[in-house]
């Protein structure tokens, strides 16, 4: 499973998404976080600018939007259908 954290620096949401990530993947060993900062690509700028953070799923393309907490996130893997 492959997972996308949308931010920026200087987000402190952004940190606080990390944060309660970090729990949550230890639960789940299988997923592979990357952290993207979307000032790298203009299309994530305008996508999640108003957004971020934002947890991506590459496979499913579902995202979920801050705010989050932990039982948000394990809910959203959980309910992903990754065959």
């Amino acid at each position: 499973m492959r997972f996308i954290l949308f931010g920026t620096s200087a987000c402190h949401l952004c940190e606080q998404a990390n944060d309660i990530l970090s729990p949550v993947l230890i639960q789940f060993p299988k997923i592979q976080l990357e952290l993207v900062d979307i000032a790298e690509q203009v299309q994530w700028q305008e996508r999640y600018a108003v957004k971020i953070p934002v947890l991506y799923d590459v496979n499913t393309q579902s995202e979920l939007n801050w705010p989050f907490n932990e039982t948000d996130i394990t809910t959203f893997i959980s309910k992903l259908n990754h065959d």
